[in-house]
């Protein structure tokens, strides 16, 4: 398994995903896959965050695991490497930013591996399905929060990573290729008809939307003490 590189680590730590030990662990990915522990989940969310709903607190946690969400397809672009590690080993841990409290990752930097040319549309299909779509069904089991809430979250910082990606010359080819796989439905064949990502961009290049509203759903992210409304939000 590679062991990051500095400049990986810094763009990793750089949407709140470090490689260093937590001072806690308030509790792992896995655990967000047993049914039992969800409700517990959801009120350290709230209790954590101060959100004022259940809503705002679990759209708050999708936009968090959202960024690694977002960066897998970023890594695989770029550097042929994605996170392959075990759920167990996605920490959450409490910590501030700007004065307000939250939640960030704490992962193993030994657990990301290279992706040959060979499997790398199974590859994405298997992040939709197991670090999205799971995640996505589980959440909605805690508050009464649309799926597509959910993946608009995720997709805010997927749309940013591919237009830095289309503006590389070195990075664009491959990343214009791995949106087209993205783009076609039979990519998320494995829980749905359609493709999302489709949906969310229209078919547009990430780089025509960059300063577009986008999102057809609020994140809540106006709702939550010390942030305000999302630049794109739509009930603006």
């Amino acid at each position: 398994m590679p062991a990051l590189t500095m400049d990986q680590v810094r763009q990793l730590n750089s949407y709140s995903i470090y490689t260093t030990e937590p001072k806690r662990v308030l509790f792992t990915l896995a655990n967000l896959e047993q049914d039992f522990y969800l409700t517990d989940f959801r009120n350290l969310l709230m209790g954590l965050t101060n959100a004022p709903t259940e809503a705002a607190a679990v759209s708050h946690f999708a936009r968090r695991y959202g960024m690694f969400f977002a960066m897998q397809f970023y890594m695989l672009a770029a550097y042929d490497e994605i996170w392959d590690g075990k759920f167990e080993d996605i920490r959450f841990d409490a910590t501030e930013e700007f004065g307000n409290h939250t939640v960030s990752m704490f992962v193993n930097p030994n657990d990301w591996r290279y992706v040959d040319d060979d499997e790398r549309e199974s590859v994405i299909q298997s992040i939709l399905y197991k670090q999205g779509h799971i995640f996505v069904q589980q959440l909605r089991k805690v508050t009464s929060i649309s799926p597509l809430t959910i993946w608009e979250n995720f997709f805010g910082y997927l749309l940013w990573h591919y237009h830095v990606l289309l503006e590389n010359p070195g990075l664009a080819d491959q990343a214009m290729a791995d949106i087209e796989i993205l783009e076609a439905s039979e990519t998320w064949a494995l829980f749905s008809n359609k493709s999302w990502w489709a949906d969310y961009t229209g078919g547009q290049s990430p780089s025509a939307l960059i300063n577009v509203p986008v999102r057809k759903s609020c994140c809540f992210s106006k709702d939550m003490p010390g942030l305000m409304a999302c630049g794109f939000c739509p009930l603006k």
